[in-house]
């Protein structure tokens, strides 16, 4: 098992361990000296780290996405963590346990997709079941869906967070289906579970999180289109109409143009996906900011750029920290005609003689 984590350096202590590259930058000093910045990660998150000296005899020996082992000092500069790298050396992928080094979900991936398939079993309208069981007939299909990011750096973005972020919208449509009138609840499950499918081939995860040709060509809007028409398509007696909606669905699920939908909800089901859907990614992102945010001392995160804003530590506000007592200053030395002479000086000599003729 790899020790220590991230999440377990402490701030200067001496640091050593194996961590994924999964920034690398070379840089100059003033002097004109080259130093190295990285960003190095595990699954428990990442740290900015420097490597100042011998930097030149390295530089060259890895790259992004390799292993390294270091050696080094856990500092604090500008109240964040930053690591100092002392001697470095690239590891190959046979050495490490590549679940090291990927986020994963907490929850067990295999029982997540086993509670999909209840709630695809609750959809009463037999089209759509049977379009969800048979997508997801495809063992491929099936591995990658409960396998996939539901994004590369914003919401859960960890390996099996696309159906646990589909989970989640599960159960909070169940909640507003019913407190809505009119809600068409099988169609707004089955786009619930359609929504982001695209995302299985939009976005890779050997070693960190990308996205692939596919995705930076298409996007995972209309990859999922693609996948879901090609299985209506062997499926004759699917009601065009209601195709139509289920695709208005993952078209505009992201709710505005310039969020990169193609279209705008038009209607209820379409509207309430989209707001489930931006609801759950901007709760996630806020619990995941807090939680990793790299400022050591202050009640707020730092900015956000996807949120606009940084967050309060609301936990943190209510119950600062508290602060170890001072230690007791010594008693000040009394000054002036009241401050005792020294044994030994001439005018406590002379004193002495005094008191003894009186």
């Amino acid at each position: 098992m790899k020790s220590p984590y991230v999440s377990e350096l402490q701030a200067n202590q001496p640091a050593q361990g194996t961590f994924l590259v999964t920034y690398k930058e070379v840089r100059q000093k003033k002097s004109g000296e080259p130093y190295l910045t990285l960003t190095l990660a595990d699954r428990t998150g990442d740290v900015e780290a420097k490597m100042w000296d011998n930097a030149a005899e390295v530089a060259d020996a890895f790259d992004r996405d390799d292993f390294i082992h270091i050696k080094g000092m856990m500092q604090v500069f500008q109240n964040r963590p930053q690591l100092t790298i002392h001697k470095l050396q690239p590891i190959a992928e046979s050495a490490v346990d590549l679940a090291d080094y990927l986020p994963a979900s907490k929850r067990d991936r295999d029982e997540m997709f086993r509670e999909l398939e209840g709630w695809i079993a609750q959809i009463g309208d037999p089209h759509l079941r049977g379009l969800l069981q048979n997508l997801f007939a495809n063992e491929a299909v099936a591995v990658a869906y409960r396998t996939a990011p539901a994004a590369k750096t914003v919401h859960h973005a960890w390996i099996g967070g696309l159906i646990e972020h589909v989970l989640s919208l599960c159960h909070l449509a169940k909640l507003t289906a019913s407190h809505y009138h009119g809600i068409d609840f099988d169609l707004l499950l089955a786009g619930v579970i359609l929504h982001d499918i695209g995302k299985i081939h939009e976005l890779e995860y050997a070693r960190g999180i990308r996205y692939t040709d596919a995705g930076q060509l298409l996007g995972h809007i209309q990859i999922g289109m693609q996948m879901v028409t090609e299985q209506i398509a062997r499926m004759p007696d699917f009601p065009p109409r209601q195709r139509d909606l289920l695709l208005h669905l993952i078209l505009s699920h992201h709710g505005q143009l310039d969020f990169g939908s193609p279209k705008v909800p038009v209607f209820p089901e379409a509207m309430l996906l989209h707001l489930l859907d931006n609801m759950d990614s901007k709760m996630e992102t806020m619990r995941g900011l807090i939680e990793r945010d790299r400022l050591i001392e202050g009640n707020w995160t730092g900015y956000s750029a996807p949120l606009e804003r940084s967050l309060l530590k609301k936990q943190r506000y209510l119950d600062p920290p508290v602060e170890p007592p001072k230690p007791a200053a010594p008693p000040a030395k009394p000054t002036g005609a009241s401050a005792p002479a020294p044994a030994n000086s001439p005018f406590a000599a002379k004193l002495r003689g005094a008191l003894k003729e009186s």
